[in-house]
């Protein structure tokens, strides 16, 4: 129990520091559906006022372990070449928490008849505590947990550019340009340590390929840089049965692997579900994998009754 408590306590401490780790911001299986999340430049892109809600449940049954999710909101306005966006994330890791609220601005250009580029802008804040004197901890005293954290507000923005057509989609974006500060550790021997955000970087990309008129393939994938933090691919293979039906697979590496299931319940609504499991971590051997769930509707306006559907990105 020993080690379990102490990966706990040192994973919420894993915001990031000056020069020795870094933490990946909070993952998801689903991240083919959370664009907006990490991508500004995707607001407006479905033609919809499009409502999506993400939860997931890491490491089921690790005392600890990270809960995270995400309500995202998007739409043209007043014209097609402008959407807007309202992005919320919370995630909680022990005794930590953190949630970020931003408003998100995308510019939409037609290159020409089928493809599509947009630029985009965010900003908002993030509020972050931690209660680090509520730890039990083997070594009484430690400096580094001793003052708790409380409602730490800092505020953030974000870029990105999503280039866009019927079956394919890429994307690079950066959620959070400034690397906040949330607290400064005096360590036993006189020197400092300095908890604080570190600053991400995303490449996405997908496609549809047509396989039959019933079936379809959709390999998708998301790459997260990060100082002092490996890279990060997710690697997605989805096979679309019936325009309605999702079954795939998925590889995160150096961490998981796992399946997913999605289906239209109409036109506008759909549904989805992961497992994934994290064979690369020593926690694999007391945990019950991770599990999401997923739900998205399109509220179709009136003057783009015309948009087909499926709509895949």
């Amino acid at each position: 129990m020993k080690t379990i408590k102490k990966i706990v306590a040192a994973a919420v401490l894993l915001i990031g520091t000056t020069s020795t780790y870094a933490q990946q911001d909070p993952m998801f299986t689903h991240y083919m559906y959370n664009t907006l999340a990490v991508n500004p430049a995707y607001a407006g892109s479905r033609d919809a006022l499009t409502i999506t809600g993400l939860h997931r449940s890491q490491w089921l049954d690790f005392k600890g372990a990270p809960s995270s999710q995400t309500l995202t909101m998007h739409s043209p306005i007043a014209s097609e070449h402008i959407g807007m966006g309202l992005s919320v994330l919370n995630d909680k890791i022990g005794v930590s928490n953190n949630t970020s609220i931003k408003v998100d601005f995308a510019y939409r250009m037609n290159l020409n008849k089928k493809s599509k580029l947009a630029l985009g802008l965010s900003g908002g804040a993030k509020f972050f505590q931690a209660n680090l004197e509520g730890l039990n901890l083997d070594q009484i005293g430690d400096p580094t947990f001793q003052n708790n954290i409380n409602n730490r507000i800092t505020p953030n923005f974000g870029a990105g550019i999503y280039y866009s057509r019927e079956r394919f989609y890429a994307g690079v974006s950066v959620p959070n340009l400034m690397q906040n500060s949330y607290s400064v550790i005096n360590q036993v021997n006189g020197s400092t340590l300095t908890a604080k955000e570190q600053r991400h970087y995303f490449l996405i990309a997908g496609t549809v390929i047509k396989l039959s008129d019933n079936l379809d393939f959709k390999p998708t994938t998301l790459v997260k840089v990060t100082a002092a933090a490996p890279i990060q691919a997710d690697l997605t293979a989805s096979f679309i049965i019936g325009k309605k039906l999702l079954l795939g697979g998925m590889y995160r590496t150096g961490d998981a692997a796992g399946v997913l299931i999605g289906f239209d319940i109409t036109n506008q609504l759909h549904i989805g579900y992961s497992f994934d499991w994290s064979y690369g971590l020593r926690t694999f051997k007391y945990n019950m994998g991770s599990h999401e769930i997923m739900l998205r509707y399109d509220f179709i306006f009136p003057s783009k009754k015309q948009i087909h559907s499926p709509r895949y990105f």
